[in-house]
């Protein structure tokens, strides 16, 4: 009884010390927050980590990892997709061309304030899929049942999640939007599914083939503008030969008409002569005053004529009269 009496106080020391160390130490992991709170009072969050508190304050931990959630259909345990919507009235919009449509959405979202996760409302994650619900009723009706099937998807995701996070703003729960996806998107009719489907099929054979309109553009032109360039430099080629023998013609011309300035008879004579000896070279060419009392010495000039080689082979010599004062 003595030995008793003198170990109680020991162990109930020990028990109280073991108490206050279970009660008062506790530690925090990456994946966590702890509210700290003292008579119903908020006074401090701790992120990883060991920490003491005094006996009359408590502590709440609060998941801040990201969670997901899905709209319309079923996560199997494996964490597959199940084959049918949890609750068809959750699933089925209606589109603006009045058009009903089964949507699946999966939701991404994590705890960023830990203080209003557990105070501001009594279940956040119920509120955070109401206001999901009424986002997307609301976006998808403003796109026919096409966009939201092919083309639309992307923007109807932006526009969701952008009308998410300013509600969730608005509602302060303690709870940030990581993402939000689509799914699916088909007609809840099975009837019209394959129909729907060879629509989407056509679509994407339309853009296809419009991106290969678009590479043969893309090649064609270039070839195009070379023809284009080579045609323009020859035009410009064929334009300054041109020009220049005009000017060279020019030049001829006033070249002699400075000469015929000078002694015009001499000078038109002499053109004419040369001009028929051009036009015709085997002529045999007899000059007179136009009587034939005074002729010059025909010899002379076919002697000329042989000498020079103009006369062409085998050609019978014709004979023409020419008077002096012919033009």
């Amino acid at each position: 009884m003595d030995r008793a009496r003198k170990t109680a106080p020991a162990i109930v020391i020990c028990v109280i010390a073991v108490y206050l160390i279970y009660r008062c130490v506790f530690s925090v992991n990456e994946q966590t927050n702890a509210v700290i709170t003292q008579f119903g009072k908020v006074v401090d969050v701790k992120t990883a980590g060991v920490y003491f508190i005094p006996p009359w304050q408590s502590v709440k931990k609060v998941d801040v990892t990201t969670h997901g959630t899905s709209i319309g259909y079923v996560i199997e345990e494996d964490g597959q997709k199940g084959a049918y919507p949890v609750d068809e009235l959750n699933a089925i919009m209606i589109t603006s061309d009045f058009n009903l449509l089964n949507i699946d959405f999966y939701i991404e979202y994590k705890v960023s304030d830990p203080i209003a996760y557990l105070y501001n409302a009594e279940d956040p994650e119920d509120i955070l899929k109401n206001i999901t619900l009424a986002s997307i009723r609301n976006i998808v009706s403003n796109y026919t049942v096409d966009e939201a099937m092919t083309t639309g998807k992307n923007q109807i995701q932006a526009d969701i999640k952008a009308d998410i996070v300013r509600a969730l703003d608005e509602q302060q729960i303690g709870l940030s939007l990581v993402n939000i996806t689509i799914q699916d998107s088909r007609p809840p009719v099975e009837s019209v599914v394959s129909a729907f489907k060879a629509v989407e099929t056509a679509k994407q054979g339309a853009d296809t083939a419009m991106n290969q309109a678009l590479q043969y553009k893309n090649q064609q032109i270039p070839a195009a503008e070379a023809d284009a360039d080579a045609i323009v430099q020859k035009a410009n080629a064929y334009k300054a030969t041109r020009i220049a023998e005009a000017e060279g013609q020019v030049a001829r011309f006033n070249e002699m008409y400075k000469e015929y300035s000078r002694f015009p008879e001499v000078t038109k004579k002499r053109l004419f002569f040369e001009k028929m000896e051009e036009l015709m070279p085997n002529v045999k060419v007899i000059i007179t005053d136009g009587s034939t009392q005074t002729m010059l010495p025909l010899d002379d000039f076919a002697a000329l004529d042989e000498e020079s080689g103009q006369s062409a082979a085998g050609a019978a010599p014709q004979e023409t009269e020419v008077t002096e004062d012919e033009d």
